[in-house]
């Protein structure tokens, strides 16, 4: 895929071979990313790295809606958008006033239509949000981290991941983050606009 690597929500940590993006500092692009639409062409984009980003925007569900919807417009089929949350029961996430959005793996996964479409058979409540906003999206791949307080619990540098997602249900500060990729699913005969 040759298309344009993005990194949205850049900050201060602009990244070699990235079109490093915000709308604040010094980057490369200046723009605000909850503005419709953005500045980039339909099926232009391969990668996308939103890296402690994605919980500061969309405080409006409609919004948070328009981001998704204008990934999955800029991004070609096949696209990975690696997204690196705090997780929502960690100090990191609910000390700083400026994090509006919780992000977690089955919240993003309620944007694939694969799934949406097994729920809707199933008469599973989960909302079908990739079918209502007609944008397909694949969680591929879900790293959780674990905190500094989990490893003082659990001294073992083997995590039990099912242990771990257990306490954390019950305690904060277990779980520091999630690393997660998603995959833009596309329909591979239409060369521009998206999906038929």
């Amino acid at each position: 895929m040759n298309g344009l690597k993005l990194n949205l929500g850049c900050g201060e940590n602009k990244i070699p071979d990235y079109i490093n993006v915000d709308k604040f500092g010094s980057p490369d692009i200046k723009h605000d990313l909850e503005s419709f639409p953005w500045p980039w062409e339909t099926n232009s984009v391969s990668d996308i790295l939103l890296i402690h980003v994605l919980e500061h925007l969309g405080k409006d569900v409609e919004i948070y809606f328009g981001i998704f919807k204008e990934m999955y417009r800029i991004c070609t089929h096949g696209a990975n958008i690696k997204i690196i949350v705090p997780h929502f029961r960690h100090h990191l996430f609910y000390d700083d006033p400026t994090h509006v959005r919780v992000v977690t793996p089955l919240g993003l996964q309620l944007f694939s239509q694969k799934l949406n479409k097994l729920w809707v058979e199933e008469g599973v409540a989960n909302s079908p949000l990739g079918l209502y906003l007609d944008i397909d999206f694949e969680l591929k791949q879900t790293v959780i981290m674990p905190s500094e307080d989990w490893f003082r619990l659990h001294p073992d540098k083997n995590v039990d991941v099912r242990l771990l997602q257990q306490e954390s249900n019950i305690y904060n500060n277990l779980i520091k983050q999630y690393d997660m990729l998603l995959e833009v699913i596309k329909d591979c005969d239409i060369e521009s606009g998206g999906k038929a």
